[in-house]
Parts: structure tokens; C-alpha cells; sequence
């Protein structure tokens, strides 16, 4: 079995006006001087997507964060998985707990819309975790597998899918699992791939996300089956994010 490079993507959510694109130039120049080990993504806000690629960037690529569950048509204010891709983006977020907890975003919309990112030749960085209810009640694994079953289209394969762990109530809080914690979930993500996709499923990288900083990655992105990190707050500054790519330099 052979996985593709680590990925570490930044997710900027809603912040970032058209100056912040100069943490991305940064970032750029940092990443290509520093041979790094990982694969680097950036995620910006839509409006920014379009100027950030035109500067043709060669070491960070840009991604966009929720695409709709249809290609085109009346959805007045929503974005097409095919526009992104026109647009040049290479990723697309979908189904992370934001969107699925403040806009009703459930397996099955996570799926369709997973299925269009994979249609017009993106990568879908599927996402899935837990709420602190199902955390304190043991659920855990049960509600991570139900997910990962629900939310991966039938096509799935590994230059069309990325898995991304995200228990809720780490993100943003400061708060981080256990690495035997991490370890537990990513072991059984990888089994329901492996189960249901077979060598292919093997391959596909899970990324760990929620309050991933500089000082806690080497112990994570160390973990067995975490293949990346999905990074939120930390990746706004090209400095910090940077810090956190480095890890990859000391990861066997």
C-alpha cells in the first residue's frame, strides 16, 4: 500500500480581506525554500479564490470550502463544484461540522455534494467527527462510522477523496483527543475504507483537524493512519501555518 504525500490544508472559513492574500505569497515562498515533505492547500474565502490563483502559485494550492449539491441552475448565491474547478481550485471542503451543524448539512447532502467535487475533477476533503454529547456518551466510533459510510460516494478513490476528522468540540476550543484518541478513530476510519473500498480504500489519506497548532502537530501528525492535518485558525498567518508544515520534516 502506498498513500500519496501528507496534506496540510488550511481552512481560512469567513476571514480575509483582499490584503490577507499576502500571507498566501508568503506562504508560497516559505513552502518552496523549505523542500517540504507534505503537500500544502489553502482554502480561502471564494472572493479571494480567483486573484490567488492568477498569481500561479508553484508550491500551495488553493481550494475552495462548500461547493452545492447541483452543477447549475436557480440557487441564487451558491457556487458550483464546476465553477470552482474552472476557476482552478484543486480541493474542495465538504460536509465540515460548520456547515453541517449551521446549515443542516446531513450524510446525504454530504455525499451529493462529495459526488459533484469528484465529477468535475476536484479532490473532496470529506469531513466527519463528533459532537461533545456523543464524546461524553461513548459514541464515538459509532457516530464516525456511520458517517464515513454515508457521507463517501460509490467512486471514491484516492485521487478523488481525502477524509478529514474533525471532532467538534475541538475545534476552535483549544482543546485536542488523546493520540490514542486520534489513533482509535483513524484506525476505524481506515477499516470502513478499506472494507468497503479495498486496496484503494488503503490508500486514501485522513487528516486530523480541530486546534491543531505548532506545538501539538509532531504528536498528531505522528499518529498511525493521520495523513495530514486540516488546520483552521492556525493557517491565517503564514508564519504559524508554516510551523506546522515543518513538522513533516521530522515525521518518519
Amino acid at each position: 500500500m502506498t498513500r500519496p504525500k501528507a496534506l496540510v490544508a488550511g481552512n481560512w472559513k469567513m476571514n480575509g480581506l483582499k490584503g490577507a492574500v499576502d500571507e498566501i505569497i508568503k506562504l508560497n515562498d516559505l513552502v518552496g525554500r523549505s523542500d517540504a515533505k507534505c503537500d500544502v492547500l489553502i482554502c480561502p474565502p471564494v472572493t479571494l479564490i480567483g486573484s490567488i490563483i492568477q498569481l500561479n502559485l508553484k508550491h500551495v494550492s488553493i481550494g475552495a470550502q462548500d461547493c452545492h449539491v447541483k452543477s447549475i441552475g436557480a440557487h441564487t448565491g451558491d457556487v458550483s463544484a464546476e465553477m470552482l474547478k474552472d476557476l482552478g481550485c484543486t480541493h474542495i471542503i465538504i460536509g465540515h461540522s460548520e456547515r453541517r451543524v449551521g446549515h443542516g448539512e446531513n450524510n446525504v447532502i454530504v455525499n451529493k455534494k462529495a459526488s459533484q467535487a469528484q465529477k468535475f475533477g476536484t479532490t473532496a476533503i470529506i469531513c466527519v467527527g463528533e459532537t461533545i454529547d456523543e464524546y461524553e456518551a461513548g459514541k464515538t466510533l459509532e457516530v464516525i462510522v456511520s458517517q464515513v459510510k454515508s457521507s463517501i460516494p460509490s467512486n471514491a478513490i484516492v485521487e478523488n477523496t481525502i477524509i478529514a476528522y474533525e471532532p467538534l468540540w475541538a475545534i476552535g476550543s483549544g482543546k485536542v483527543p488523546t493520540v490514542g484518541g486520534v489513533e482509535e478513530v483513524h484506525t476505524s476510519i481506515s477499516k470502513v475504507l478499506v472494507e468497503r473500498f479495498g486496496s484503494e480504500g488503503a490508500k486514501i489519506n485522513i487528516l486530523y483537524g480541530g486546534s491543531v497548532n505548532a506545538s501539538n502537530a509532531h504528536a498528531l501528525m505522528s499518529t498511525v493512519n493521520v495523513n495530514g492535518a486540516l488546520v483552521g485558525g492556525a493557517s491565517l498567518k503564514a508564519d504559524d501555518f508554516f510551523n506546522i508544515i515543518s513538522v513533516y520534516d521530522q515525521v518518519d
